[in-house]
């Protein structure tokens, strides 16, 4: 024991390093979800890597408790000064419990084109096939999808009518974006066994991507519900992108320029992402109905996005739900980046994140509640 005391001395000031980079880091981590991402583009970054920053300073804090140190009582202060914002990536919520409701089923899905592209077309309608028995199985009131594909005039990818016939729909909306070859479409698209009376699009800037939000007045009862199904910036990650996360290809002589690109598409989405959701959360506090917004943010719960939203609606993981959540399916460890917020005043009971892996995102789905 009294030698492997000796090495830790030895390595004090090493230890005494990575300390005062981790509690530094967790910092501003803190700061990422109030800091627009164009003011200082490095800070997202902190925010992505909020977890493991923290489970890094957890760690130190066991090991310098273990030595007697007075970095104990500087993690300790560092952990504590984040407050409710730990509670956003580890939940301890509860099912709301109504005696008298309108409830309605919800679920949001990044079904990935419906792995229309996959190399092996047999696998992709396979693929096709257990999204579709899925979406049998849960039958949601309302669903939206990110990343949907539609493709007329063919047997195999005819999906909107597949699903309206699915989920007995009785009403769509869509904004989908026409491919150069072939009619095929892609874009984002809400089915609703419920009437919807009023429909919209809000418009991002001018981009090749396909992000899009739209809206639907949903009527269950004598309920409305307004519910945005929204899509923000993608990184676009390329399969080369993905090599770094392969252990062979970590000494390549092009892993230092690999890492460079990739963290410059993170940095470079997120000022944009910043934009489209304050056009969102603008043109929901006009709202005339209690809201429901489902979607794709692909920004973690540590994010200026995600504090938009949540500035002004209740996300419904965390209301009914206890744990960690993972709803990104990809190479990527970065967690919890689907969400359903919904007004205050409504509740919101029996999240569900998918199991079985069909795409890149899990489908994830609550039942809202409005109280009578």
């Amino acid at each position: 024991m009294v030698k492997i005391l000796k090495r830790i001395f030895h390595w004090r000031l090493i230890l005494n390093s990575v300390s005062l980079i981790s509690v530094f880091s967790l910092l501003i981590g803190y700061c990422s979800p109030y800091i627009h991402p164009e003011t200082a583009s490095i800070i997202p970054l902190f925010g992505l890597a909020y977890p493991y920053i923290l489970l890094a300073n957890v760690l130190l804090l066991f090991f310098w408790m273990f030595l007697k140190s007075k970095w104990v009582l500087t993690i300790s202060l560092t952990i504590l000064l984040g407050g409710s914002l730990h509670f956003r990536t580890f939940t301890f919520g509860s099912n709301d419990s109504f005696e008298d409701a309108t409830e309605l089923s919800i679920m949001s899905y990044n079904v990935r084109l419906f792995d229309r592209y996959n190399r092996n077309a047999t696998e992709g309608n396979k693929t096709r096939s257990k999204i579709l028995k899925y979406l049998d199985n849960e039958q949601p009131d309302v669903i939206c999808f990110q990343e949907f594909y539609q493709q007329d005039r063919t047997k195999q990818f005819i999906t909107k009518d597949s699903i309206k016939l699915i989920l007995k729909s009785v009403d769509t909306h869509e904004r989908m974006i026409q491919k150069n070859k072939g009619r095929q479409f892609v874009g984002v698209a809400l089915f609703s066994k419920y009437p919807i009376i009023k429909k919209g699009t809000l418009n991002f800037a001018k981009s090749n991507s396909y992000n899009y939000c739209i809206y639907t007045d949903i009527v269950k009862s004598k309920d409305t519900f307004r519910v945005y199904n929204i899509h923000l910036e993608s990184i676009r990650f390329k399969k080369d992108d993905y090599e770094l996360f392969n252990p062979e290809d970590l000494a390549s002589n092009e892993k230092h320029t690999k890492i460079y690109n990739l963290l410059n598409k993170v940095r470079n989405a997120y000022p944009k992402r910043a934009a489209q959701s304050e056009i969102i959360t603008n043109h929901i506090k006009d709202s005339p109905h209690p809201i429901i917004v489902c979607g794709d943010f692909n920004d973690t719960p540590m994010s200026y996005t995600y504090n938009l939203f949540s500035s002004i609606l209740c996300d419904a993981y965390r209301n009914t739900t206890k744990g960690v959540g993972s709803t990104y399916a990809g190479s990527i460890p970065i967690g919890r980046i689907d969400y359903i917020f919904h007004s205050e005043s409504l509740g919101s009971r029996n999240f569900q994140i998918q199991r079985d892996k069909l795409s890149d995102h899990y489908a994830i789905s609550c039942s809202i509640l409005k109280e009578h």
